[in-house]
């Protein structure tokens, strides 16, 4: 029983090429599949996911299943995330080229339809985010962007007007108080 638990059925060797090809292919793939793929998962989107994972789970442990071709398969998956996240920390060119660049969805209230068709988000995607952030219409955006990493980000003109126009009302409130404090004073 131990001897099927710890030995690896396939050379150590073999486990970790395997754990590489798999990991190179699966950051390739999912940077073409785009960004959308990583931070505006719909069903469909996640049921592609679990498969994906699943399918490629075969093609790294080989016919190994010991805890032994597990661990080392994990620390190679492990090992290559921390030296592919040192390298694009520091390069950002090849962070770019591996993570890619936000893209602006929205600029001052216009739909970038050529953006968001490049990046597979509609406009109904677009007013979830929207409502979520407290934005009743997308022509209140000043920009909304989606992040290389795939997350959406609003920046709304009412969110800015509301609050000017908020402090404007309390200068003037103040302004009546101090009148009055000095009329008051001088009396």
């Amino acid at each position: 029983m131990w001897h099927d638990i710890f030995v690896a059925g396939v050379p150590l060797l073999e486990r970790v090429v395997r754990a590489a090809l798999i990991y190179v292919f699966a950051v390739v793939a999912l940077r073409v599949a785009g960004k959308r793929e990583l931070g505006q998962l719909s069903t469909f989107d996640l049921v592609v996911v679990l498969f994906f994972s699943n399918i490629l789970q075969n093609a790294v442990i080989g016919a190994d299943n010991s805890v032994t071709g597990g661990i080392v398969g994990a620390t190679t998956f492990l090992a290559l995330n921390y030296v592919v996240a040192r390298l694009t920390y520091d390069h950002k060119q090849l962070d770019a080229l591996l993570e890619g660049t936000p893209t602006v969805l929205i600029e001052d209230g216009v739909l970038l339809r050529a953006n968001m068709q490049r990046e597979l988000v509609s406009e109904d995607e677009l007013k979830a985010v929207g409502h979520r952030q407290g934005i009743r219409d997308l022509r209140d955006v000043e920009m909304a962007v989606l992040e290389a990493g795939g997350a959406l980000t609003m920046f709304g003109h009412t969110q800015r007007d509301d609050m000017q126009e908020r402090l404007e009302r309390l200068q003037a409130s103040l302004d009546a108080l101090t009148a009055r404090l000095a009329a008051s004073e001088s009396v």
